[in-house]
């Protein structure tokens, strides 16, 4: 049931996150600028959602997993089901404080 309400509410995977991290994955912030400069990962790449198809060949061409995170986690899901269409590796992360506690 967890893992059915995790999906539905754009939570994050069961992911290996920090493993990801270690080997390279980027982390893309899918919030508006405003929310980005607020607060981030350090080392993530801001991408705000309504943009991301405008990445897809840069993205690609990075040749590493994605995880896309935001505040809650559903704008990182949609970005997730974008960049899986495209054929890229990618994970949503969940909220981005929750992705930064969990990769420290």
């Amino acid at each position: 049931m967890f893992q059915f309400l995790k999906s539905i509410l754009g939570g994050a995977s069961d992911a290996d996150f920090k493993g990801l991290v270690a080997a390279g994955a980027l982390i893309v912030d899918v919030r508006n600028p405003d929310e980005y400069a607020s607060g981030h990962i350090k080392g993530s790449v801001n991408i705000p959602l309504g943009q991301i198809g405008q990445h897809f060949s840069t993205l690609q061409n990075k040749k590493v997993p994605i995880i896309a995170v935001c505040r809650s986690g559903a704008r990182s899901g949609a970005a997730v089901d974008m960049l899986r269409n495209k054929g890229i590796e990618a994970y949503n992360g969940g909220s981005w404080d929750g992705l930064k506690a969990t990769i420290a």
